[in-house]
């Protein structure tokens, strides 16, 4: 082969490495998102355990240390407002009187990237009391819109801010 093929091969294999490049990181930006969006797919179910278990320690788990839900903010904040829901259901049914098992579903949502590390998660949401006897059957008890904030903090997703009531423009 001449000096001139050699050069051209050379050229030629020069340009599809760059040409590559771009291709790559495309593809390494999308990989990384459906993991990102997995993990926040786990992280918002291992919420909705930890509230329909009253788990105060796991909800909490799902927060950054100075997350918010609604006007209740930070961890020793969630943590008060998840013992309380916990201790008033224990109450009721230590008169007699045991409350119905809860349940959340969220639906029709959509999580926006803002930044690589951040997103904002768009979702209705329902809430559910089992059935809790022969003449209480299952039922929805609350409807409603969520917009939340949720940021990589170290590595991990954690929710920042949870709206259940958002502004009809947010």
């Amino acid at each position: 082969m001449n000096q001139y093929y050699k050069r051209l091969v050379l050229l030629f294999a020069v340009l599809a490495l760059f040409a590559s490049i771009p291709l790559q990181s495309a593809e390494a930006d999308l990989l990384r998102e459906i993991k990102d969006r997995e993990e926040i797919e786990q992280l918002l179910w291992r919420y909705t355990r930890a509230l329909d278990s009253f788990d105060p320690e796991a909800y909490v788990a799902t927060y950054t240390e100075d997350g918010s839900f609604g006007a209740v903010k930070g961890h020793d904040a969630l943590h008060k407002m998840m013992v309380d829901f916990r201790d008033g259901r224990e109450s009721q049914a230590a008169e007699g009187n045991p409350p119905a098992p809860m349940y959340h579903a969220t639906e029709n949502s959509w999580t926006e990237f803002v930044t690589r590390d951040h997103v904002r998660h768009h979702a209705y949401w329902v809430t559910y009391f089992g059935a809790n006897g022969p003449d209480s059957p299952a039922r929805m008890v609350a409807v409603g819109r969520s917009v939340d904030d949720i940021v990589r903090i170290n590595g991990q997703w954690l929710i920042q801010s949870r709206n259940v009531t958002p502004a009809e423009d947010e």
